[in-house]
């Protein structure tokens, strides 16, 4: 059974003869002050798949430098199974996992509907002590500021990613840059039930630019992209998903504009 851990890493050893079996041989950094996360990371998807972990681990610097020159890698951590050489982690993950990070997904708006409607459901019973019509306008809101702040966390990698669909951004760019202000402020003010006036009418404009932006990329032009609803970085894909949430949105403003005139 090989050691799990040892003082110093082993680079006299060939790690393609000590990778056999369920045997893998991990090369990582844990320097006085850097544990390497990456190292730690395959170590456990390592274990978690059965296999025993000859974990050669670098004290010091110069170490890893000498391993890096020796093997002609660029990074660590370096994994060995099966008497060949994977690679980092996400090669690791990639073989072990089967994870494509280039695949498009639907999981990040799938998450962030799930904590949506968790939050909705949550005021509902908290404050109102019911399921009513409300929760399902706390989840549309919610899910604007949610979608709106992951627009503003790279909001340069989102407008260039807008910019390939949206109707009203590819003739002024500016609205790109607007946009995921708009939907935050909206969010946060339907949530509130607040100034009503103002964020209904500004929600129902977006939306309803997004909606025909999205049905004409997407079922009139047939182009295949990516959606920037969750941020610029994302793989969903542009499709029904980015037409309901606009839908959404604009069902929500249209009742509450509504409600506004009716009293």
């Amino acid at each position: 059974m090989p050691k799990d851990t040892r003082d110093v890493a082993d680079v006299t050893t060939d790690p393609g003869t000590a990778a056999t079996g369920k045997t893998a041989v991990l090369y990582r950094m844990a320097l006085p002050n850097h544990l390497c996360p990456a190292g730690q990371k395959a170590r456990w998807l390592l274990k978690s798949k059965g296999y025993d972990v000859d974990d050669r681990l670098f004290r010091e610097r110069p170490e890893v430098d000498a391993f890096k020159e020796e093997f002609d890698v660029p990074t660590t951590p370096q994994v060995w199974i099966e008497g060949e050489r994977v690679g980092g982690y996400d090669a690791l993950r990639q073989k072990l996992t089967g994870h494509d990070p280039d695949a498009t997904t639907y999981k990040p708006v799938i998450y962030l509907f799930a904590v949506a409607a968790a939050t909705a459901l949550a005021l509902s019973i908290g404050f109102l002590g019911t399921i009513s019509w409300h929760t399902l306008g706390w989840f549309i809101s919610v899910s604007m500021i949610l979608l709106g702040m992951q627009k503003l966390r790279d909001i340069e990698s989102f407008t260039t990613m807008f910019l390939n669909y949206d109707l009203l951004a590819r003739k002024w760019v500016p609205y790109a840059y607007v946009y995921p202000w708009v939907e935050t402020g909206a969010g946060i003010l339907m949530t509130g039930m607040l100034l009503t006036w103002l964020a209904a009418p500004a929600a129902l404009f977006i939306a309803t630019v997004g909606a025909a932006s999205v049905f004409k990329a997407v079922y009139i032009d047939k182009r295949e992209l990516k959606c920037a609803c969750v941020g610029g970085g994302a793989n969903v894909p542009l499709g029904f998903v980015s037409l309901a949430e606009n839908l959404m949105m604009m069902g929500m403003a249209i009742v509450m504009l509504v409600r506004l005139i009716v009293g």
